[in-house]
Parts: structure tokens; C-alpha cells; sequence
């Protein structure tokens, strides 16, 4: 009895094991089937023939501000846009996100989300009039990420005009919250407190970048805002008295002498100080804006440990260096953001799909690790990948007043038809 029970036990392990190679394999078969078939071949016809409106749409919605937190005038242009192609259930969520669907014709109770966020990192006052020098378009935020709005739209229009049909229903999302200290609100909403947040089956971040790359690792961060108080006073009258600058300035330099490992890649950095009151005052209370960020959970919180140990420790040597009879240095680490570490297998149905998509579409498929919105539905164990939809080296400068993508029909088209087809891939084209 207990040999058949083992051999039975053995038997349903390699039958898991080849259901497991089959799904893997039936990825390129998808993808080809796809990529083959006239109605794909009509969608990138469309693209071709909608690409000045899919740029006069990224140019308009370049042109609408979008802070961080501060979304809400684009999210309702992008959701009359949304309502304009067609969807259904269009609407702005509690936290701002805007969402419609494009239902497929064999639900199963859970959809495939594909999403491109909302927000850029600039403050309110940039200037974000789009500049043209040929096919070079230049302004803020204009790669990262709102062109991939308009890429959304035309993927929706692209699909209708050529009468595709979807196994699985489509939310197309634009969501507030991936950028600074937005920290995935928008995502992490979705994912885990929205109604929508248990069928979710798999998600795409579309995002600024050459369609070739697949980001398929999630860099985990977490981020402080430490500040040193003291009792302050007249930088002359009361010379003598504990200086939080001081404090912080320690603090600051020791950190900087942090050793991290190169693999699994671990980085850190003070990106932001602030406070004080005059040139002639000691201050009362200074501060900085810490990042810290890992491939590795484990690599993460050796280097969070050590930060606050400096923190804590210059602040006592400060109070040890200098006369407390006003009072001591005090030291609050505030947290101001946690993006969770995660992956999806480049073995999984997902990223071997997209793998197959893009070598079909003629580029070469690089791997990658990186911060976005993809990291919630990771740490979760649901499948994510963030894709690019521009041609190779067609953009650049991200996050600066210079940002620029290039928009040279041809290659881009190209690309923008290569994502998509990873989308219907994974959607399950009929």
C-alpha cells in the first residue's frame, strides 16, 4: 500500500511538473499565434494610422501638471479620454485612481490589469510645455510616464477597430502615487484595499523605456525623514549649547561610509536637507530625507539597522560634546516610504510570454531589476512585470527639466505593436 501511495505521490509530481513545462512552452505558441494573425496585423495598422493623434494625446496630457498628490485635473482628462474609447465602468476610485474596462468574452471572475501612472515628480510651478525639434519632443514628465497614457489609448483604439476579442476582461488604469513619496499609493490601493483588490490575475506597469526590457525584479526601498531638535539660541550669546546641526552633519558623514554589497545590488542616500532658522541662530530643529533601496529584503534591513544606529548615536554624541543646561539633541526617524522587494520568475507563463513577444517583435530581451509600480502586486505573489513601449534609445533624461522621447513613427510603432501583443498574449486573444 504505502509503495502504490509513493508511487502514486511520484506520479502526480511529474504530472505537475510537465503541466508546469507545458504552460511555459504554450507561451511562444501563444505569442506567435498572435503575432500571426490578421487581426493583430489590423491593430498595428491602426497605430499606424492613429500615431499623430496618439502624440497630440501625449502632448495634451504632458501639458496638464500632475504633482505628486496632486493628479486630480489630469486623472479627470484621462478619464473622459477613457470614456471616449469606449470603455465601460469608467471611474476615479477613493484614492484617485481613474479605470474602465474592456470585458472579455470568457470572464472568470478576475481581469488582467495594465496601467501607466498618473503623476510625474515635479513640483507645482514646472514649467511642462512640450518643446518640438522634429521628432525630439522635450518636457517633464513627458517619458516618465505620461506618453504611456496615450500608449493605453491607442492600444484600446488599435484593438476595437481591428474586432479582437480578449479570453479575459481588460482594465486599462491610470494610476496617482508611483512617484517620490506617492509610494505606490495608487497600486497598493488597488491591491489591497479596493474592491477589485482579490481578482486581480495578472498586472502590467507600462513605462517610460525601450520595449526590449522586461523589469521582472522589484527594488525594495524604504525611506526616512530624520530630524535632529535642539534648544536653539543666538549663534554668539549662547555659543556652547548643543548645535542639532552638528548632529546631523555626523550623522550624515558617518552614514555616508555604509558598506553594501554590489550584488545583490543595495544602495543609499541622503537626497534632501533642510531647516534651520537664520545664519546667525543655532538651529532648533534640521532635517534630511533618507533612501535606502535592495534587491535583497535581507540586505534592506541591515542597512535600515545601521542607519538608525547613527542616527541615535550622533545625537548623543552631540549632547556629550557640547553644554545641555537648555536641553539635549533629540532625534525623530520618521518613516515616509516602503516599496516591498518581490519578483516574477522569469520562468512564469508571464515573463516568458513577454519574452516571446518581444524577440518576435526583432529585439533582444534583457532582464532587469528596478522600483515601480509592479513591486505590490510582487510582494503579493501575483504576477507583474513592467514593460517599456518606446523604441530602444528613443528617450532619455528622466526626471529632469530636459526629459525628451523621440517619436519617430516607424520605430515606435514597432514598439507600441510589440507590447501590445504581450497584452493579448497574456489575455488570451481569441
Amino acid at each position: 500500500m504505502r509503495n502504490s501511495l509513493r508511487l502514486s505521490a511520484s506520479l502526480l509530481a511529474l504530472s505537475l511538473t510537465f503541466i508546469g513545462v507545458r504552460a511555459v512552452e504554450a507561451a511562444p505558441a501563444d505569442v506567435k499565434r498572435v503575432v500571426a494573425s490578421p487581426a493583430f496585423k489590423a491593430a498595428t495598422a491602426t497605430l499606424d494610422k492613429n500615431y499623430d493623434q496618439y502624440v497630440a494625446e501625449g502632448i495634451k496630457l504632458t501639458e496638464i501638471p500632475a504633482p505628486p498628490f496632486k493628479e486630480a485635473v489630469r486623472a479627470r482628462e484621462f478619464e473622459r479620454m477613457l470614456k471616449e474609447v469606449g470603455l465601460t465602468d469608467v471611474k476615479t476610485d477613493a484614492e484617485g485612481n481613474v479605470h474602465g474596462f474592456r470585458k472579455g468574452t470568457h470572464p472568470d471572475g478576475k481581469f488582467v490589469l495594465v496601467a501607466a501612472h498618473l503623476d510625474t515628480v515635479f513640483p507645482e510651478g514646472t514649467d511642462v510645455k512640450v518643446k518640438k525639434q522634429g521628432t525630439r519632443l522635450n518636457a517633464p514628465g513627458i517619458g516618465d510616464d505620461t506618453f504611456s497614457l496615450a500608449a493605453l489609448l491607442g492600444f484600446i483604439r488599435a484593438m476595437d477597430a481591428a474586432g479582437i476579442k480578449t479570453r479575459d476582461d481588460i482594465m486599462f488604469m491610470g494610476n496617482v502615487g508611483e512617484e517620490g513619496e506617492g509610494d505606490l499609493r495608487g497600486v497598493r490601493y488597488m491591491f489591497t484595499k479596493s474592491e477589485y483588490k482579490d481578482k486581480i490575475k495578472s498586472f502590467f506597469s507600462v513605462e517610460a523605456g525601450g520595449v526590449e526590457g522586461i523589469t521582472n525584479g522589484a527594488v525594495g526601498s524604504r525611506r526616512y525623514r530624520v530630524t535632529f531638535s535642539g534648544p536653539g539660541g543666538h549663534s554668539y550669546g549662547a555659543f556652547g549649547l548643543v548645535n542639532p546641526m552638528y548632529a546631523l552633519g555626523q550623522a550624515a558623514a558617518e552614514f555616508s561610509h555604509t558598506e553594501v554589497p554590489e550584488k545583490p545590488k543595495t544602495t543609499f542616500g541622503i537626497g534632501v536637507i533642510g531647516g534651520g532658522t537664520s545664519v546667525n541662530s543655532i538651529p532648533l530643529s534640521v532635517w534630511m530625507d533618507i533612501d535606502m533601496r535592495s534587491e535583497s529584503p535581507a540586505e534592506l534591513t541591515k542597512v535600515e539597522e545601521r542607519m538608525f544606529k547613527i542616527m541615535k548615536a550622533s545625537a548623543e554624541t552631540e549632547n556629550t560634546a557640547r553644554s545641555t543646561k537648555e536641553g539635549k539633541i533629540t532625534v525623530d526617524i520618521k518613516k515616509i516610504g516602503d516599496r516591498p522587494a518581490g519578483e516574477t520568475s522569469e520562468k512564469s507563463d508571464l515573463v516568458q510570454t513577454a519574452a516571446a513577444a518581444i524577440t518576435a517583435g526583432g529585439y533582444k530581451v534583457g532582464y532587469g531589476y528596478s522600483s515601480t509600480d509592479s513591486n505590490i502586486p510582487m510582494s503579493l505573489g501575483i504576477p507583474a512585470i513592467t514593460i517599456g513601449k518606446g523604441a530602444p534609445g528613443k528617450g532619455g533624461r528622466a526626471h529632469s527639466l530636459d526629459e525628451w522621447i523621440d517619436v519617430e513613427k516607424g520605430p515606435q510603432i514597432k514598439a507600441m505593436s510589440t507590447s501590445l501583443s504581450i497584452i493579448l498574449a497574456v489575455a488570451g486573444m481569441e
